[in-house]
């Protein structure tokens, strides 16, 4: 166990060495972007105030800093003026929330995720076939409600553990299907998915993963940092459903992880005894945060920084056609 360190004002020299192991992939996702700039260039274009349908991204930094160039977040349509722009989150919004907008001939722009939007379109695909669905998920959560809304009511069950499957209602007879959130654990959801398969023979899958790529990449690369971690921070918020995914990632592994939102919120006593520290950010937590909690840690300890690199991302998506004319 390493000795007690020092406070922010000691000699370098007899500070500790801490190693710090920073996970690759992280932070910000194509689809986080991509959200991002459609309210930054929806404000450019249009002037403020461009008004925002719930938190852009789970990340109280970067909805702080879209509030400080112009835009309002509100919780509903009601709360926007006809006249006035708005942007729908990246996390999906049920059918009823373009229609009232149309219905009110107000400026929208939907910065929706394209990989949730691929899924809200395979929703409506498996009801065209008559099928119910049973969706993987957290109740609650803004994409779980986007989904949802996607269908009628009545046509599709939402799923949170294992344990929900055995409480189905459905038999052998009923043409079932299922979809997951994508921001969900990539182990939780194999074992769900496992259970329906099992008790449901007869149940379709999805053409292909909903669990989003950068979800399944930032949980993998805490898979390669955790063993050689004494503790884990993952930056991110708390009602960020991937970044709780990536504290539990590295809690199965037998080290123990921490959730913070800022530099700020490090407890120097966490580093007692810690000479390695795996270091990751959740998909909309930006990069700035990373640096800044590296430079935290620097306050207290002698750092070491290691890039570890699962895998490089290259993706984009289009914005919008209002904001490409």
């Amino acid at each position: 166990m390493n000795a007690p360190f020092p406070a922010p004002d000691s000699d370098l020299a007899n500070r500790p060495a801490l190693k710090v192991l920073v996970a690759a992939p992280r932070g910000f996702c194509a689809g986080v972007d991509r959200a991002i700039e459609i309210v930054e260039r929806a404000l450019e274009r249009y002037g403020p105030p461009v008004y925002v349908r719930h938190e852009i991204v789970h990340n109280r930094f970067v909805v702080e800093g879209l509030k400080a160039k112009g835009a309002v977040f509100v919780e509903e349509l009601d709360d926007v003026p006809d006249d006035a722009p708005v942007v729908f989150s990246a996390h999906g919004v049920p059918k009823t929330v373009p229609a009232e907008a149309q219905r009110r001939e107000m400026l929208y722009l939907d910065a929706t995720c394209p990989l949730v939007s691929k899924v809200h379109r395979q929703a409506e695909r498996q009801i065209e076939k008559g099928q119910h669905i049973l969706f993987i998920g957290h109740a609650g959560h803004p994409e779980v409600i986007g989904t949802m809304g996607q269908v009628a009511e009545g046509m599709i069950t939402l799923i949170e553990t294992v344990e929900d499957v055995a409480r189905l209602p459905f038999g052998a007879q009923d043409s079932l299907a299922y979809l997951t959130q994508t921001t969900l654990s990539v182990d939780d959801t194999a074992e769900i998915t496992a259970a329906l398969q099992a008790r449901y023979p007869q149940i379709v899958a999805p053409k292909a993963e909903d669990i989003c790529y950068a979800t399944s990449n930032r949980q993998a690369a805490v898979k390669r940092i955790a063993p050689a971690s004494d503790l884990v921070l993952v930056i991110g918020a708390p009602n960020s459903s991937n970044s709780l995914r990536l504290v539990e990632v590295a809690e199965r592994l037998g080290t123990t992880a921490r959730l913070i939102q800022c530099a700020a919120e490090i407890d120097p006593d966490w580093l007692e005894g810690v000479g390695t520290l795996g270091l990751t950010a959740g998909a909309s937590a930006p990069e700035a945060l990373v640096r800044e909690v590296i430079d935290r840690l620097r306050d207290w300890r002698t750092v070491s920084e290691e890039t570890v690199v699962e895998t490089e991302e290259r993706m984009v998506f289009k914005l919008p056609r209002q904001l490409l004319d």
